[in-house]
């Protein structure tokens, strides 16, 4: 059974910094893409940040590109997201996701979200 657990939300000061980590089994972690998806008031589900499996090349959005860094560790089946300059935009509950592929673009299973709240 694929399962992805996404933990490390919390609430933090605007400038600040969060580690969102996705924890992931039931499939060959390895062998696929990653994404990070968040979900907020009012807003579409928006793709904030993928990385492949292959050469864990990344991918971010435009509104978190230089403050949000993802990384995999294979080993460990996980997938971290660093979030420094935290904004109040950046609220929103988060969810990891596992691609189709080793490529990005297509996910078919989406795990429990952790919130994130950004305060002004």
């Amino acid at each position: 059974e694929v399962q992805l657990q996404a933990s490390g939300g919390g609430l933090v000061q605007v400038g600040g910094s969060l580690r969102l980590s996705c924890a992931a089994s039931g499939f060959s972690f390895d062998e696929y893409a990653i994404g990070w998806f968040r979900l907020a008031p009012g807003k579409e589900r928006e793709e904030v940040s993928c990385i492949t499996s292959s050469d864990g090349s990344p991918y971010y959005t435009d509104s978190v590109k230089g403050r949000f860094t993802i990384s995999r560790l294979n080993a460990k089946n996980t997938v971290h997201l660093q979030m420094n300059s935290l904004q109040p935009e950046d609220t929103a509950i988060y969810y990891c996701a596992k691609s189709r592929s080793g490529a990005t673009g297509s996910y078919e299973y989406w795990g429990q979200g952790t919130l994130v709240t950004v305060s002004s």
